[in-house]
């Protein structure tokens, strides 16, 4: 797969830590180490709203299933609601005891999850006027780094070497251990599998109910940081960030590098996202984001937004 650079945008929000697609990929959120979330049209570089309202940096961002709102956590330990058009701010919850690495709709955004370097994963109903989290889940023994969420799943990534899967329907936990710290966690696109980065330089491809490790993907370097790593929509690709500055593409059934993109030479690219049905790709590191796609996809740079 060969993918080009399509747009760059210098964010002007100090770090981005972290770059999110929403629901339909037609924009795009960065979180900022100026404590404030950005709404863009990443095709066109366009600035459409800025939130601002949390007391420190904000670490992860998603979209609701219906694009009118915006879930965002941060350093200072708490989760916000924000109204897209607006701007304005609609829910805070506090609740953990710890800064707040990330957070995630369910997938009819009814429930925000969070996760914290507290160790716990935290639920809130978004249906009622409760502001106490609904649920906290308290088996992972360090901080939580990841969360994905599917119809019935949470799916957690811990500094302990531990990915977690919790159904919804039953309570239960299941645990899969690797051998190094979890940066990300995913699932394939199938549903089938579960990807996992680790602060040991390796990506590992899971078998969702077995946990059998189906495949390896080397050659990108972490060295403890939080680097994010994913599968192409299409299930046929692997990516990771680095530390080294270059987003790495492998093959998904044979493990090869089938290619090597610099975002900032020797800057950490810490966070990517996929778009959910091309094959376009985010990446941010130190102040940007840039937009990757193939030639066939550049016909989405003219794709409208309306906020």
């Amino acid at each position: 797969m060969n993918l080009n650079c399509l747009n760059t945008i210098d964010c002007l929000q100090g770090a981005v830590r972290a770059v999110r697609f929403n629901v339909d990929g037609s924009y795009c959120i960065t979180c900022g180490s100026d404590k404030k979330l950005k709404l863009w049209n990443p095709y066109r570089g366009l600035l459409l709203k800025t939130y601002g309202g949390h007391g420190n940096e904000v670490l992860d961002a998603c979209g609701s299933c219906d694009s009118s709102q915006i879930l965002s956590s941060s350093s200072d330990k708490s989760v916000i609601v924000w109204d897209v058009s607006t701007g304005q701010p609609l829910r805070r919850f506090r609740g953990h005891a710890a800064p707040v690495t990330c957070v995630k709709y369910n997938e009819e955004s009814s429930l925000a999850i969070s996760g914290s370097l507290d160790n716990t994963v935290m639920c809130w109903d978004l249906k009622s006027r409760n502001t106490n989290s609904i649920q906290t889940l308290k088996e992972a023994k360090d901080c939580i780094t990841s969360i994905q969420v599917t119809d019935h799943e949470i799916l957690t990534g811990s500094v302990d070497c531990s990915v977690r899967r919790y159904d919804l329907r039953n309570g239960s936990c299941h645990a899969d251990f690797v051998g190094a710290a979890i940066t990300s966690v995913g699932f394939s696109h199938d549903g089938q599998c579960i990807l996992t980065g680790s602060a040991d330089n390796t990506v590992r491809l899971l078998d969702k109910n077995s946990g059998e490790m189906l495949g390896e993907y080397l050659g990108h370097k972490t060295d403890d940081m939080n680097v994010e790593s994913a599968i192409m929509t299409s299930d046929n690709h692997v990516l990771s960030g680095s530390v080294t500055g270059e987003l790495f593409c492998w093959d998904l059934v044979s493990g090869n590098i089938v290619g090597k993109y610099t975002h900032t030479p020797k800057k950490v690219l810490n966070s990517l996202s996929v778009h959910p049905t091309e094959d376009v790709v985010l990446t941010s590191s130190v102040q940007t984001i840039k937009v990757w796609g193939t030639a066939e996809n550049v016909k989405i740079e003219e794709t409208p937004v309306n906020v």
